[in-house]
């Protein structure tokens, strides 16, 4: 146990040591990494069970609605009892809703198609793409809020700011690293499915994480660059994420007869998310 810790330590040390630009680089290659790992298991499986997928896409949500409040909105709301002392929630309320409102935009504008959806359910601007392609850009639209969180919070930690740490950094990157394995199987299975091979399918799963080390980049250099917005910043990405889970995550899970089991992986997320930034945070 000692040795664990001890690791987890040195992890947090040597990433609290070096740029944090670097850092949430290095976290979200991590997040990206273990997406392609869970889509690579199509090379091993020909099939996976509705309820399965339906439990792996709970768990995700859970994990992102975790996530949202521990790592993102209460350290925002931390940081805003200084800069705001007699408005402390509105850096919270205006950064979550101006993220739902981006997330909204993304929705309506990029062409895409849900997980379990059917073809003619595709949402965003009209578009003759194959199918393919959406599943895979909704998947890449779900991926971007968690980029910019674990980019933010680094930001954030780097700038010593009371309620953001290297450690809770840290905790959020592995969270959204252990929901982004089963959600890249839960990508290449369903292509898979549909007769694209598992070269293909593999590719298509890894690639839908992508945008993660680009919008964590991106979010770390913001908030270091405009510290003001710190506050903001971190409640837009809860605003997002939790955004990508109503519209998206948890109608996925609806559409058959494993609700229940999609719950109980809503549960499980949830637990786990808040288990990491409470005891690692």
């Amino acid at each position: 146990m000692e040795s664990s810790v001890g690791w987890y330590e040195s992890l947090v040390d040597y990433l609290g040591s070096i740029d944090p630009v670097l850092a949430a680089l290095y976290a979200t290659l991590f997040t990206w990494f273990l997406t392609a790992s869970g889509a690579a298991l199509v090379f091993f499986f020909k099939t996976l069970h509705r309820g399965v997928l339906d439990a792996m896409l709970g768990f995700t949500g859970g994990v992102m609605v975790a996530a949202s409040f521990w790592s993102l909105l209460n350290p925002a709301i931390e940081m805003s009892e200084k800069s705001y002392p007699s408005m402390p929630w509105m850096p919270a309320a205006v950064g979550f809703l101006l993220g739902a409102l981006f997330l909204f935009g993304l929705d309506k504008l990029m062409p895409h198609l849900h997980i379990n959806f059917k073809e003619e359910e595709k949402e965003g601007v009209k578009t003759q793409w194959h199918k393919t392609t959406l599943l895979v850009l909704a998947i890449t639209l779900h991926n971007i809020p968690e980029g910019l969180a674990v980019g933010v919070l680094f930001g954030a930690a780097s700038l010593g700011l009371d309620g953001a740490t290297i450690a809770g950094a840290v905790a959020l990157a592995i969270g959204i690293g252990i929901q982004n394995f089963p959600e890249g199987f839960a990508v290449a299975m369903p292509l898979r499915r549909q007769g694209v091979s598992r070269r293909k399918s593999f590719w298509y799963g890894q690639m839908s994480a992508i945008v993660e080390p680009i919008f964590g980049v991106l979010g770390a250099l913001a908030v270091i660059y405009m510290q003001p917005i710190l506050p903001f910043a971190l409640a837009f990405a809860a605003g997002a994420m939790i955004y990508v889970v109503v519209e998206e995550v948890i109608p996925e899970t609806q559409r058959d007869k494993f609700t229940d089991v999609a719950v109980l992986g809503f549960i499980g997320g949830f637990l786990i998310m808040m288990i990491l930034d409470v005891a690692l945070g």
